[in-house]
């Protein structure tokens, strides 16, 4: 090993940096396409990945014989146990004697500062996905607020010509026809001050109120700013039947418009 300040020098099959010594691949891969761009130099970062590694090391093995110790003493609570009908609570209070469950701790409150509102105070689905990956951020997205254009390319609101089976990859003729009637629906019931959808070529916030970006640059204001209220889908276990009637009255009292999908057969 060489001292933490050392410059690091090539191995046959390791790269020796701040007392570290790190697979070739990993090394050159921090340096050359991580790294650059990022502001952060290379012996800085490796300099700090070491002492994490300093500081964390130690626990982290300590934690890895700890589920060496509970791993064997599992198994043979099972081999002690061979052939004999299993019970349920048996085996629970075992777990709990060697300390692999404990006690469910009491609700904590996390003061972490910047987050989103649409995260933080919104409740909704949540998908972690690599951003690097279009695909899986777009359904990410889509699945936390929903998308006009997903559910129609997606479901039979917009049949299929004859029995021909959806083609592999993006269908551009069925693409086409969504964003037409997607557009088409937006003028339809969110009209705009002036202007159409059709021309649509973005959507951006001013003083807080939407605006639609008309090709040109014109940014429209709906024609009715009054705020909405979109719901849809089945109610889930334990909320009232009457929930979206209490939600349409809310609505009502606040000047605001709810938009309550009821087409095709109940979820």
């Amino acid at each position: 090993m060489t001292s933490q300040f050392a410059s690091p020098h090539a191995t046959t099959e390791h790269v020796e940096t701040a007392g570290l010594r790190v697979n070739g691949a990993l090394y050159r891969l921090v340096n050359d396409d991580i790294l650059p761009g990022t502001g952060v130099d290379g012996t800085l970062f490796w300099r700090g990945f070491a002492a994490l590694v300093a500081e964390f090391a130690p626990a982290n093995r300590e934690l890895l014989e700890r589920r060496d110790v509970l791993q064997a003493q599992i198994d043979a609570w099972h081999r002690a146990r061979r052939g004999q009908e299993f019970d349920r609570g048996e085996y629970r209070d075992f777990l709990t004697r060697i300390g692999y469950l404990v006690a469910e701790e009491a609700p904590a409150a996390i003061a972490t500062a910047g987050v989103d509102e649409e995260i933080a105070q919104m409740a909704g689905p949540q998908l972690v996905v690599p951003v690097s990956n279009a695909r899986f951020a777009l359904n990410a997205a889509n699945a936390r607020w929903g998308s006009l254009y997903d559910a129609l390319y997606g479901s039979d609101a917009i049949p299929r010509d004859g029995d021909a089976p959806s083609q592999a990859g993006l269908d551009m003729a069925r693409a086409r026809e969504v964003m037409a009637r997607g557009r088409h629906f937006l003028d339809a019931h969110f009209p705009l001050a002036d202007g159409s959808y059709q021309r649509a070529s973005g959507f951006c916030l001013i003083n807080g109120q939407l605006r639609v970006i008309i090709e040109g640059g014109h940014a429209a204001a709906l024609a009715d700013p009054a705020d909405y209220i979109v719901a849809s889908g089945s109610l889930p276990p334990a909320v009232p039947d009457d929930f979206y009637a209490r939600l349409a009255r809310i609505a009502a009292s606040i000047g605001a418009r709810i938009v309550l999908d009821t087409s095709g057969p109940a979820l």
